[in-house]
C-alpha cells in the first residue's frame, strides 16, 4: 500500500502542531528558575537556604531537579507522609513543581 499524497495545507498544519508541542516537552524537563526563586520564599521558611538540614527539616538545595520532582509528587499524591508538605505540594501545579526544582537544583550548599 501507498501512503495517501498530503496537501501543502495538511503539512504545514502537521508542521505547526510540532512545533506548537516542542516548547511543552521542553518546559516539562526544565523549570523556569526564575520563577522558582520567586515562588522559594514558602519553602525557605522551613527548609535552609544555606543547605544544611535543621531541626529534622531535610536539605532541598542541591537536589536533582527529577529527585525533587518526584519527592514532590509523591507528597501531592499523599504517598508520602507529611500532612505539610501534602498541603504545599497540593497548591502547586506542574510548571510551578518543575521552576522549584530547578532553582533549587542550582544553588549549591553552603559550607
Amino acid at each position: 500500500m501507498s501512503a495517501r499524497p498530503r496537501s501543502p495545507a495538511a503539512g504545514a498544519i502537521l508542521g505547526l502542531a510540532a512545533g506548537l508541542m516542542l516548547p511543552g516537552a521542553v518546559a516539562a524537563q526544565s523549570g523556569d528558575r526564575a520563577l522558582g526563586e520567586y515562588l522559594s520564599a514558602d519553602c525557605v521558611t522551613c527548609h535552609q537556604i544555606s543547605g544544611r538540614q535543621t531541626a529534622g527539616v531535610p536539605a532541598i538545595v542541591g537536589l536533582p531537579e527529577d529527585a525533587f520532582v518526584a519527592l514532590m509528587n509523591s507528597y501531592k499524591r499523599r504517598e508520602r507522609d507529611n500532612q505539610m508538605m501534602q498541603t504545599m505540594a497540593a497548591r502547586l501545579s506542574e510548571e510551578e513543581i518543575a521552576a522549584l526544582a530547578a532553582y533549587f537544583g542550582s544553588l549549591r550548599p553552603q559550607p
